[in-house]
């Protein structure tokens, strides 16, 4: 055959069709249509617990039982399991992240802001999300990440610079970025944010460095933020008198760890970790409010209910950032 002839240019039509057949086979496997997950609305994560095979908040649902009464697996068979998969990050340090799974879709995060859309059933990566993170940086426990929080089709992740990102669920791209504190003043976030409504509640890191704490909400849609209660009260403001002289700017009092959240009281609960500096308390006389503390908001508008203060004037950095459950208990016969 020579090229002009109609031979020729039947197989160089043939041969085109093919190559494009296989490059757009090629274009589907690398850009996949990421649409098996529904929109997450309030009703679902309140709900939680309705949808066994889901797992929709970093503690399952809003009670932070981290515990699903799943019978499948029992002592019996629990033997019989098998490794189906297994994916890599490539990430270098620890983990302490704790994957969300939303209709047949893991989203879950890594160290130093790293975040991945996952095919729940192959481990098949969909798309995945880099932070560039500032090259110094005062940490206190690891460039850790403790997870994704959602709502519609956003996907919600606090930074170690102290950042709050929506993620596009389905693409991974930044939908809005907005920085809670500037991380120059020893402030980072390292915790899993909670919805709660219309809102994102995040909490800061930083109490090793003396950054004064707070607990911000934001709007899940545009991310302005809607209030913040500050863990370290100044001159003025109630509990101020717990703090002498100036320390109260670099009290510490982070909130590392997702609270939990009761939609029939209508109450954040969240835990506070430990005044600054840890162990010296010479220049924080006082009860150091609300540090080591569990602190009950109303989370319309971050307005204290009340609080309780497990370790007054902590000089040992017991911190009170464990998770607060919610549960219904018999006690005393009621």
């Amino acid at each position: 055959m020579k090229r002009g002839d109609t031979h020729w240019q039947s197989f160089e039509s043939g041969l085109w069709k093919w190559r494009k057949t296989v490059l757009i086979s090629v274009m589907v496997m690398l850009f996949p249509v990421v649409s098996l997950a529904g929109e997450v609305t309030t009703r679902r994560l309140v709900n939680a617990l309705a949808e066994p095979e889901n797992w929709l908040h970093y503690r399952g649902d809003y009670s932070g039982r981290n515990h699903r009464p799943l019978k499948q697996i029992h002592r019996e068979n629990v033997q019989d399991l098998r490794v189906q998969w297994v994916f890599q990050t490539g990430t270098g340090a620890k983990f302490e992240t704790v994957p969300l799974v939303v209709d047949g879709i893991m989203y879950l995060t890594a160290p130093y802001n790293n975040g991945y859309a996952l095919d729940a059933q192959t481990g098949r990566v969909l798309w995945r999300y880099q932070r560039r993170l500032p090259k110094q940086q005062s940490l206190c426990c690891g460039p850790i990440n403790r997870g994704f929080a959602i709502l519609g089709e956003l996907l919600f992740m606090a930074t170690l610079d102290s950042h709050l990102v929506a993620l596009d669920s389905k693409t991974g791209s930044v939908v809005w970025d907005v920085e809670m504190a500037d991380y120059r003043g020893g402030y980072s976030s390292t915790l899993a944010p909670l919805v709660v409504k219309d809102k994102v509640i995040v909490g800061t890191s930083g109490g090793e460095f003396g950054a004064r704490g707070f607990l911000d909400a934001y709007d899940s849609k545009t991310g302005k933020r809607r209030w913040r209660f500050w863990t370290v009260p100044a001159p003025g403001e109630p509990a101020s008198e717990t703090w002498s002289g100036d320390s109260w700017k670099t009290g510490g009092a982070p909130t590392w760890m997702t609270g939990t959240y009761d939609p029939e009281l209508d109450l954040l609960y969240w835990g506070v970790g430990n005044p600054a500096p840890d162990f010296n308390g010479e220049n924080r006389k006082g009860d150091n409010l609300y540090s080591d503390s569990l602190i009950a908001l109303d989370p319309d508008d971050g307005e204290l209910r009340w609080h309780f203060q497990f370790t007054p004037h902590d000089l040992h950095d017991m911190d009170a950032n464990e998770v607060h459950m919610l549960l219904d208990l018999e006690m005393g016969g009621a």
